[in-house]
């Protein structure tokens, strides 16, 4: 029963992660034939006691579409030849999205002009109107 830490406040238990082996696709000739490379790690957000439901939320809104109707995110990696390593960047990629999850957005407040843009607008609209007011037929008398 190993945590990972996510960040100051929040770590997630190792036991509620669940892996599973299968071949990797690609190149790697023999090799890729015999050996269980590829990763797929399987985490149950909506049953997580490690994350707040605000964060669970969140973190559905950053997974998209990896993550299941029953709220389960799968990550999937089969990029290097190891299962190890493959094994370290998927789990890598799960703090990442957790991370970016627990980041707070803020909230935009509606604003109004202030006097000042009001009144350089406005003038800015007289002085295109006194060039438009300018140009016209030149009458000789």
């Amino acid at each position: 029963m190993v945590a990972i830490p996510i960040s100051r406040t929040i770590a997630i238990d190792s036991d509620e992660l669940v892996e599973s082996f299968t071949r990797a696709s690609g190149p790697g000739g023999q090799h890729v034939n015999t050996t269980d490379s590829a990763v797929m790690l399987r985490f149950d957000v909506a049953a997580s006691p490690s994350l707040p439901d605000a964060v669970k939320h969140r973190l559905a809104v950053v997974a998209g579409s990896r993550m299941t109707r029953e709220g389960v995110l799968v990550l999937r990696s089969e990029g290097a030849r190891s299962q190890l390593l493959n094994r370290q960047e998927v789990r890598d990629r799960l703090i990442e999205m957790i991370r970016e999850a627990l980041i707070v957005p803020k909230t935009r407040r509606p604003t109004k002009p202030g006097k000042a843009a009001k009144a350089r607008r406005v003038d800015a609209k007289k002085a295109r109107a006194s060039v438009k007011q300018g140009r016209g037929k030149v009458s000789i008398d």
